[in-house]
């Protein structure tokens, strides 16, 4: 089997048992991983902070993003430009939001395009090493892949449930390995 069809394959599994989550039971996973993150991550005023509105069973990351925003991050979010470009448009207080892409909604195109410092980066699965299957349109790889062009260099953090882990995800030359996830169970810093 082809790495392609066997990352389909994780990813429907993965995303199978996040859906087979009870939804009380995903707000209250959601709100602890906003409580542990928001003491082991380390945001400075002004940091640039990318997160993400959920969609389908997600985890809800607003409280965690509310929470960095009271330490003076700045806050943005991922906005689909077109199939093969996410941009990230900084989320202020007020703005209309609009549809961004993805069955998600986010800032308009007067909201300025900024460079995240760090990247919440929402995915199907996830291994011990920090490689993740995202959802199959490589959005994330290739925004990371123009940041580090410019010399940018952002933290990422990989947001999931404990059920989204897998014995090894199969990687390719392109994909982005993780430096943490973050899932209800804590802060997982992936090693070398």
């Amino acid at each position: 089997m082809q790495k392609r069809e066997l990352k389909a394959e994780i990813r429907r599994e993965r995303l199978a048992l996040r859906d087979a989550i009870q939804t009380d039971r995903r707000v209250e996973y959601s709100l602890t991983m906003a409580e542990l993150a928001g003491d082991a991550l380390s945001v400075e005023p002004g940091m640039i902070v990318s997160g993400f509105f959920p969609i389908r069973s997600e985890a809800d990351i607003r409280p965690l993003m509310a929470r960095l925003k009271a330490r003076g991050a700045r806050l943005c979010l991922p906005v689909v430009i077109d199939k093969e470009t996410i941009a990230f448009r900084e989320l202020v207080a007020g703005a209309d939001l609009v549809d961004t892409g993805f069955g998600t909604r986010g800032p308009g195109p007067e909201a300025a395009v900024v460079d995240p410092d760090l990247l919440l980066v929402p995915l199907s699965a996830f291994d011990a090493r920090g490689n993740r299957i995202g959802y199959g349109a490589g959005h994330y790889d290739r925004a990371i892949a123009r940041l580090r062009e410019k010399g940018r260099h952002p933290r990422l953090i990989g947001i999931a449930f404990d059920c989204q882990e897998v014995a090894e995800v199969p990687y390719e030359a392109h994909d982005v390995r993780l430096e943490a996830v973050l899932t209800e169970s804590g802060l997982r810093t992936f090693l070398e």
